[in-house]
């Protein structure tokens, strides 16, 4: 089968199964609630820096398609949409483009339409070095996903069952490219583990790709065989990924990706340690049904709740969350405290209020890992 092909059937089989259930864990996330938030809503921007750019909120549009006639439109739709929302855009992957050029308009488009916008490539952490260069150099990107997608790659009847010298060549894409590279799972989380080996190389900025959202086994189950896949619910919960990942204190910037699909959602993932956070399965969803006028209402809607979340617990940014008190609770609870991070240290989280007045004893309210 055609790699068009295949990221064609991506999309229809993804858009078939957007109303299935998922767990991202951020139904295990609560904030605690600031009866005297003390603030204005005029107080308040979504202005955030990532990777050197500016952008009106932090959302990223995820990377969702590749390349060819059917994703060049939605990737030309998205970028009207980032830019006139002012959110970043990651692209899919790009290895189709570099391959054959006669599809590399279905990318350059993005770049066309966003001039000044935070655009990030996409290549597969399988890739060399050269094709990372000519997928940055295509769409003049302003940082790289570097994917990996070995359960995907399992699932595919035509995938990889070799996944030696990712790591390596990981390493060398990070020491040859002039951008930021940040290495994001698709949909089955980064652990700890993960993370710090990651780091050891290089990688000091993560998409985590958690478990809730798009799934890729259960994508390639319908696709295949037009049935469910028994190790659909293999993975680290978005939630949880985001804490084993932000628990490492290695990471420059974290995107939490997976299961998010509103402005509550993207403040709990921010909450939890993340810079960003991305959607793309709940966007493309939207465009698909409509337009993209459709989508941007939906982005601006997205904007609008994670300010009143800020409202609500009394910060002006979206970067104070992380000083706000959160409960984590059911099998996140479990499964964090499990690994070794105590999640009571969210909770205690003591930013809205002077420790002399406190209730908690002193510390940063960062989580720790025995």
């Amino acid at each position: 089968m055609s790699r068009l092909r295949r990221k064609d059937e991506h999309i229809f089989t993804a858009l078939k199964l957007a109303q299935r259930s998922a767990i991202s864990g951020f139904t295990d996330v609560a904030f605690v609630h600031n009866a005297l938030p003390e603030i204005s809503s005029r107080d308040i921007t979504l202005t955030t820096e990532l990777f050197g750019r500016t952008i009106e909120a932090p959302l990223v549009i995820n990377a969702i398609t590749g390349g060819g006639p059917g994703p060049g439109r939605i990737n030309e739709a998205l970028a009207i949409a980032a830019r006139d929302t002012g959110l970043a855009m990651a692209v899919g992957s790009q290895t189709i483009a570099v391959e054959n050029p006669a599809y590399e308009e279905s990318f350059k488009v993005v770049r066309r339409i966003n001039h000044h916008g935070l655009v990030i490539a996409n290549v597969s952490a399988k890739e060399s070095v050269e094709t990372a260069l000519r997928a940055i150099d295509m769409i003049s990107a302003d940082a790289l996903q570097v994917h990996l997608n070995a359960p995907q790659e399992t699932a595919m009847k035509e995938g990889d069952r070799d996944f030696r010298g990712w790591l390596d060549n990981i390493s060398k894409i990070v020491k040859r490219v002039c951008v930021p590279v940040i290495v994001k799972e698709v949909g089955f989380g980064l652990s700890y583990e993960a993370a710090r080996r990651l780091n050891e190389v290089g990688v000091v900025h993560f998409d985590v790709g958690g478990r809730g959202g798009t799934n890729f086994i259960a994508i390639e189950g319908w696709r295949g065989e037009g049935k469910q896949n028994c190790l659909e619910s293999w993975g680290i919960t978005t939630a949880a990924s985001l804490v084993e990942t932000d628990s490492c204190g290695l990471s420059a910037a974290i995107i939490a990706t997976g299961g998010i699909t509103n402005g509550l959602d993207a403040a709990k993932a921010l909450a939890l340690g993340a810079s960003a956070a991305g959607i793309a399965g709940t966007y493309l969803k939207v465009l698909w049904e409509q337009s993209v006028d459709g989508l941007i209402q939906s982005i601006e809607n997205t904007k609008s709740d994670l300010k009143k979340v800020l409202l609500m617990v009394g910060v002006n940014s979206p970067q104070r969350l992380q000083n706000v008190p959160v409960v984590i609770t059911g099998r996140t609870r479990e499964w964090l405290n499990e690994r070794g991070i105590n999640t009571a240290n969210y909770a205690r989280r003591n930013g809205l209020v002077s420790t002399q007045n406190s209730i908690f004893p002193p510390g940063d309210g960062k989580p720790t890992k025995s």
